[in-house]
C-alpha cells in the first residue's frame, strides 16, 4: 500500500476546509492510506494542482464562490486526463441530481458529518487504488 495519498480540498471557505480535514483525520479507514491534504481556495488553484500531477481524490465544494463545486467538477472530469475521483460537497440533498450532471465520483451533504464524509472518502481512495 502506498504511503500516503494526497487529497485536494477546494473551498473558499476556510472553515469548510477544516470541516473536511477533521472528518478524515490522519486516514479515513485502516484500509486506506494516510492523507495529506492540498488546500485550494481559488479555481486557478485547483487547475494548477491538478496539472502537476499527483491527486488521488479531489474534495469540491458546491457551495464555493465564484466557481461552485460543481461546475469545476464538470470541467476538471472535461479537461484533465486521467481526472483523479471527486467528492462533491453539496447545500442540500436535493442537490444530488447536480452532483449526478458535473460527473461526481460521490456527494455529501454540508456540514461535513464525519462518518459519511470518511465512508465516501474512503471508498474513492480504495476504487483510485484499484485502478492503479
Amino acid at each position: 500500500m502506498q504511503s500516503t495519498a494526497t487529497v485536494l480540498v477546494y473551498s473558499d471557505n476556510a472553515g469548510t476546509r477544516e470541516q473536511v480535514r477533521l472528518a478524515t483525520g490522519r486516514r479515513p479507514a485502516a484500509d486506506v492510506p494516510a492523507v495529506e491534504f492540498i488546500e485550494c481556495a481559488t479555481l486557478p488553484a485547483v487547475l494548477k494542482q491538478l496539472d502537476k500531477g499527483g491527486i488521488d481524490v479531489c474534495v469540491l465544494d458546491g457551495e464555493a464562490v465564484p466557481a461552485g463545486g460543481m461546475g469545476v467538477c464538470r470541467q476538471i472530469k472535461d479537461e484533465i486526463f486521467r481526472c483523479p475521483p471527486v467528492l462533491v460537497l453539496m447545500g442540500r440533498p436535493q442537490d444530488a441530481w447536480l452532483a449526478t450532471w458535473s460527473r461526481a465520483d460521490a456527494a455529501v451533504t454540508l456540514p461535513v458529518e464525519p462518518v459519511e464524509f470518511a465512508d465516501s472518502l474512503a471508498g474513492l481512495l480504495r476504487k483510485g487504488r484499484a485502478a492503479a
